[in-house]
């Protein structure tokens, strides 16, 4: 299960960062401006978004192996047929479509390694699954530098590469016990907003919008503002990313041991708040090997998903909690949706040095309203109103 987990994930991941790597040769080639081409990763978002409801619904009420099974094929599909896409009105409805795969992922592969391992190794066992979203990154920065510029080539393999984790889930994985058992009558979303569980369910959707809008906004613009304002070539900028996210890597196992030792709580805030930190110094570095030290630096503290996969999979009891937190973090990555293009807008104007240093502060708002949740070592994981 948690091989099996990194490998879907990573899968989820690598069909992420493929737009970021592309975008400069999609808006050459199909001559967009700044702000289709945000829209593009907007789209994307949109449909992730969508997902915190249908795939968390789905998993709670008939489990998590087939949800997962659905998310999989579903990116896959949409993303390979982005090979014959005769329009870029019809390249959005994709990358919408494929959204709707790819933000289902996430909340299921936490679901499972939160139902499976003890409560004290779950933090860096969750870690570690989500720390194949960096590793995604770096065969995404692989495929790229090979297969750039005919981008279509690039969205065709990677989608058709995602029969490899389907054929893991569907063969290996059995469905989670814990599941199974707790499974009585079917779930309505609407119970992730009962009394005892919405100030959660606000508050967690408000922290990992703020977390994402500056996460998505930086990694969507960070190929073109490395080629754009640092006259990096397009060639050289794959090894960039490639070192960046290696430096993530290591952070989401870092902290996953520390989420585990300090609690989930304390080491969120910790991460949120490096990223607000380090980032700025990345923008204001003066030269190439400045930027290449200083990636990996400010990708380390960048872990906070790896670790909300634990704290909010420990925020829902069981019989909710694949649409609790997936809710929490797809909603948070549906309202990122807008922040390609709102940064898209603002970079043709001010420069993207100066969009990334908005999402520093959109990191270091989210420290703050995590302060505000609850930390999990010293109360229950779920109100008892509404434990299974």
């Amino acid at each position: 299960m948690l091989i099996g987990s990194f490998v879907a994930y990573m899968f989820d991941a690598l069909e992420i960062m493929l737009l970021s790597f592309a975008l400069p040769a999609i808006r050459a080639d199909l001559g967009l401006t700044t702000t289709q081409g945000g829209l593009l990763a907007t789209a994307t978002l949109l449909g992730i978004g969508v997902s915190s409801v249908t795939v968390g619904w789905l998993a709670d009420n008939y489990g998590r192996k087939g949800a997962l099974l659905v998310s999989l094929a579903v990116f896959g599909v949409f993303t390979a047929a982005i090979l014959v896409v005769p329009s870029f009105a019809l390249f959005v409805v994709l990358r919408f479509l494929a959204g709707m795969g790819l933000g289902g992922v996430w909340g299921v592969v936490s679901t499972y390694v939160v139902e499976t391992w003890p409560a004290a190794q779950r933090g860096r066992a969750v870690a570690f699954v989500l720390s194949s979203f960096p590793i995604g990154g770096v065969v995404a920065a692989l495929l790229s530098g090979v297969l750039l510029p005919d981008w279509r080539l690039l969205f065709f393999l990677g989608g058709v590469g995602v029969v490899i984790p389907l054929v893991i889930v569907g063969v290996f994985f059995r469905e989670s016990a814990e599941w199974a058992e707790q499974k009585t009558t079917p779930v309505k979303v609407s119970e992730i907003f009962a009394p005892e569980l919405r100030r959660r369910t606000a508050l967690g959707a408000i922290v990992a919008g703020l977390a994402m809008f500056g996460a998505w906004g930086a990694s969507t613009w960070l190929p073109t503002y490395l080629q754009a304002d640092k006259g990096i070539p397009a060639t050289t900028v794959a090894l960039f990313l490639t070192v960046l996210n290696l430096g993530m890597f290591v952070g989401y196992n870092v902290f996953g041991l520390i989420a585990d030792r300090i609690g989930r709580k304390n080491a969120l805030i910790l991460s949120l708040a490096g990223v607000a930190l380090t980032l700025p110094l990345y923008v204001i570095a003066a030269d190439r090997t400045a930027l290449l030290w200083l990636g990996p630096m400010f990708a380390f503290f960048a872990a906070y998903a790896g670790i909300f996969g634990a704290y909010l999979g420990e925020l829902f009891p069981t019989r909710v909690r694949t649409t609790g937190a997936g809710f929490c973090f797809n909603i948070g990555r549906g309202v990122s949706a807008f922040a390609p293009l709102t940064l898209g807008v603002l970079a043709g104007g001010a420069g993207f040095g100066a969009g990334l240093l908005v999402c520093a502060g959109f990191m270091a708002c989210a420290a703050i309203v995590m302060t505000f949740l609850p930390d999990l070592r010293s109360v229950t994981t779920a109100p008892a109103a509404v434990r299974g």
